[in-house]
Parts: structure tokens; sequence; C-alpha cells
């Protein structure tokens, strides 16, 4: 039910006109679940397979503990919140300002 009610929040933000808000909201869960399922499909694996390969499992594998990943996601998911409100005067200095957080923190959990 949260996913569902998350999605259709972001269609009724971008139907009225909010696209940018729309993409930011999402943009650490969306790059990560892209990034992880392009890979597998380049090395030939199943994407539909069970795996332990998304950044905050590796983070977690890696030795950070799960509270160490639950905060460092939760700290990208605020600024996140504020570039979301940013883009509603400034839509693509948020966008390119959001696309930078995302690629930092997914820097940070994969190292």
């Amino acid at each position: 039910p949260i996913g569902f009610l998350l999605g259709w929040i972001l269609l009724d933000l971008a139907a009225a006109g909010l696209w940018a808000p729309a993409l930011i909201l999402p943009l650490y869960y969306l790059a990560d679940a892209t990034i992880t399922l392009t890979r597998r499909a380049l090395r030939g694996e199943k994407i539909w397979r069970a795996h332990r390969e998304h950044f905050y499992q590796r983070a977690t594998q890696n030795g950070r503990s799960h509270a160490q990943v639950s905060l460092t996601i939760l700290s990208g998911n605020v600024t996140l919140v504020a570039l979301a409100v940013a883009a509603l005067s400034w839509p693509w200095v948020a966008l390119g300002a959001a696309a930078l957080t995302v690629a930092i923190l997914l820097w940070r959990l994969g190292r």
C-alpha cells in the first residue's frame, strides 16, 4: 500500500506539471535499481533472480551496520526532499543538484 500511495502522489505531482519534484523524490531508489539491474543484464544474468547487489546491500557486505546505511540513505533522502521543494522555483538547478546528490550517495554506499 505504501508503494502504491507514493506512486500515486508522484504521478499526481507530474500531472500537475510538477515533473521535477516528481523525478527528484524517488531518484535514489530509481538510480539504485536501474544501475543494479542494468549491470546484471549486461553480465547476462537473469535480472528477476534474487541477488544482493544493490548499493545498500553492498554497503552492509562491506562492513557498515544497518544503522549506518539507513542513516546515510535517510540523509540523502532529506536532501532530495529539500531539492524537490527548491525545484518549485528552480527545476533544472534542483534536478542537477539531485543527480549529484544521488551520485555521491551511491558512491558512498558502493565503496
